[in-house]
């Protein structure tokens, strides 16, 4: 019973990390936008260059 419990234990933390990475691959652009919005706010200096994306902005259009 002692081996069920602990197959159980890791099946439920593989599926709990499984499902973070997911969230955080779901959510990425969403993060990164926070996180850059953040750091401009802050003034760091990290987060004063353009985006990677600025070169794609005409894209849509």
């Amino acid at each position: 019973m002692k081996i069920a419990r602990f197959v159980l234990k890791i099946v439920t933390a593989c599926l709990t990390v499984a499902a973070a990475v997911c969230c955080v691959i779901a959510y990425w652009d969403k993060i990164t936008e926070f996180v850059h919005d953040l750091g401009k706010k802050l003034g760091l200096p990290c987060c004063q260059y353009a985006s990677e994306y600025d070169d794609y902005a005409d894209w849509d259009e």
